[in-house]
């Protein structure tokens, strides 16, 4: 017989979904996808919450460990843990029932069709734009599917090419490649140490830039030009619905 007092862990997923099953924890969750840290403040104008009531759901999620903190005078910012929260907001939000939100303006339907587009994805980009450079590379041999993703010599070739340098994709504990699935699209785009290069080498030349203080970011004339030239992408889908 075993004693009452033994116990085994288990993951208790249930406890998991609780906290993500308040839409305004699951909006500020998606909201911080960006990467960047936020305020309390800044979050409870997001949500549309008092300030008291944000912090209610900060402390929450922080003691659920999706967000981590830091404090710097009288500020609190906060931000996703890590990377593989972000995958995980990403693809729960993939699996998510859709539901209709009204869009008051034409600037928020722009909005809406330029986040589906493309958007900051916690390290990387996410969006059809995403999707587009991921199918790219896997047209072009960069990337072999035969046991998941995995960069190829030629990939290593063309992303120095790219201007990328090797040290700057061999982050520590992080695989060179990986995959996380677009919500938006519902199929998956690259994620991982080179994404995460490819994303901010497109920012450093100004292929990519942010867009309204959003996750949206911007592909502009020079970007649709240097991803047909390293891509062969084709102008439909260089271009945001």
């Amino acid at each position: 017989m075993t004693s009452p007092d033994v116990h085994a862990e288990e993951p208790d997923i249930a406890a998991l979904g609780a906290l993500l099953a308040d839409r305004t924890r699951a909006g500020i969750c998606l909201a911080l996808l960006d990467g960047r840290a936020w305020t309390a403040s800044e979050v409870a104008a997001l949500a549309g919450v008092a300030p008291s009531t944000a912090t209610s759901h900060l402390n929450r999620l922080v003691d659920g460990g999706l967000l981590t903190q830091e404090r710097k005078g009288r500020h609190r910012y906060v931000r996703l843990a890590d990377p593989g929260v972000a995958e995980m907001i990403e693809a729960l939000a993939a699996r998510a029932p859709r539901r209709l939100v009204p869009v008051r303006s034409l600037t928020a339907a722009r909005r809406h069709r330029a986040v589906g587009f493309a958007r900051v994805c916690y390290d990387h980009l996410g969006g059809s734009l995403a999707v587009a450079i991921t199918d790219g590379m896997t047209a072009r041999g960069l990337l072999s599917w035969e046991s998941g993703p995995a960069l190829t010599a030629s990939g290593g070739a063309w992303l120095t090419d790219l201007g990328v340098a090797g040290e700057g994709v061999a982050a520590a504990g992080r695989p060179h490649v990986r995959t996380c699935m677009d919500w938006t699209e519902g199929r998956p785009h690259l994620a991982g140490a080179v994404a995460a290069a490819v994303f901010h080498r497109a920012l450093d030349a100004s292929w990519l830039v942010h867009g309204d203080g959003s996750r949206v970011v911007r592909l502009t004339d020079r970007g649709r030009d240097a991803f047909r030239h390293h891509l062969g992408l084709a102008d439909e889908v260089l271009t945001a619905g």
